[in-house]
């Protein structure tokens, strides 16, 4: 309590959420704890929330480069490693979690700090979910027997709108909505104009968007993938490899797992399965600055930087 107030609720007697969106690698966890922290020191609790989608699965504590004991200094974290990576994290799923948790944060007079590049998890949280009916399951086979290819062309004749917004090489969104339009008769904008159970109007939103330097970042993402590679990747994918889990799973689709299981495999050579992990790296980091620049609202406070970030800057930002 300041003054008697709670410092989480604004003006208009909504709840305050901070956001730190960003890319890999482009600093946000470090920089969720320092406010964190700074919030401590002027007796104010503030607690972590995850939004990356890899950062979900207990299994990737090195590839997801999830904050370990030492670098969450004390601040509670939550949503981190939560999920088993036999179990499918979706974006419903963790919008769900992260609305308790958010709740949870305000009724112990804590600001949540969500901390995350997964715009599909923070749209769902903040817009809501599109009510789309369970996919046909042999809509679903044949739509994923298809290239990714020959499924961008049939969604450019099924939905072309939707395939308008698309890169012809992401097949995880383009089978998606190729799904959903063969299976429900209905074009996937359809069904998020309908959207329900977003929280963003209820409440105080302080968002800040990291758009840090991209030569920067990339030098960044491709050290990171070989400190990753030392650090304990091997054993981490090979522990996934031994559960013989499908590869269809998010966890063994995530970024770096599939080039490192080449390697462990026999597939690839050192070097270049590590190539081809950074190369992944950066590939995700480009989408993210697409996301960050065109899918979130014009408002949101965007910050530039190289090396370093103006930490008090931000908390202004944030009104921390």
């Amino acid at each position: 309590m300041i003054n008697g107030e709670s410092f989480s609720i604004d003006t208009a007697g909504k709840p305050r959420v901070a956001l730190i969106a960003g890319p890999t690698a482009s600093g946000k966890s470090d920089l969720a704890v320092n406010l964190a922290l700074r919030l401590k020191a002027q007796g104010r609790d503030a607690v972590v929330i995850n939004a990356d989608s890899a950062q979900v699965y207990a299994d990737l504590r090195v590839l997801s480069a999830r904050p370990s004991d030492e670098e969450m200094r004390g601040i509670p974290h939550v949503l981190f490693g939560a999920w088993d990576g036999a179990t499918p994290c979706s974006a419903a799923d963790w919008a769900n979690a992260a609305r308790a948790e958010i709740a949870s944060a305000h009724a112990r007079n804590a600001l949540p700090i969500l901390v995350g590049g997964t715009g599909l998890y923070i749209n769902t949280l903040l817009d809501g979910i599109a009510p789309v009916p369970d996919i046909d399951p042999q809509v679903r086979a044949v739509v994923r027997a298809l290239s990714v290819e020959d499924a961008f062309v049939a969604l450019q004749k099924e939905d072309p709108e939707r395939a308008t917004r698309l890169g012809p090489a992401d097949f995880q969104r383009i089978t998606r909505a190729l799904e959903v339009v063969r299976s429900t008769g209905h074009p996937l904008t359809h069904w998020q104009q309908q959207r329900s159970g977003g929280i963003g109007r209820s409440i105080d939103l302080a968002p800040v968007v990291l758009m840090p330097d991209r030569t920067w970042l990339y030098r960044r993402c491709n050290l990171r993938f070989d400190l990753m590679w030392e650090g304990g990747a091997l054993g981490e994918v090979e522990a996934l490899l031994t559960r013989r889990l499908p590869e269809s799973l998010p966890v063994m689709r995530a970024i770096g797992v599939p080039e490192t299981a080449a390697f462990l495999r026999g597939e690839l050579p050192r070097e270049e399965a590590i190539a081809l992990g950074q190369q992944a790296t950066r590939n995700y980091a480009k989408r993210q600055y697409t996301w960050l620049r065109n899918q979130n609202p014009g408002d949101w406070a965007r910050v530039t930087y190289e090396n370093s970030i103006d930490i008090d800057h931000v908390a202004s930002l944030l009104r921390i």
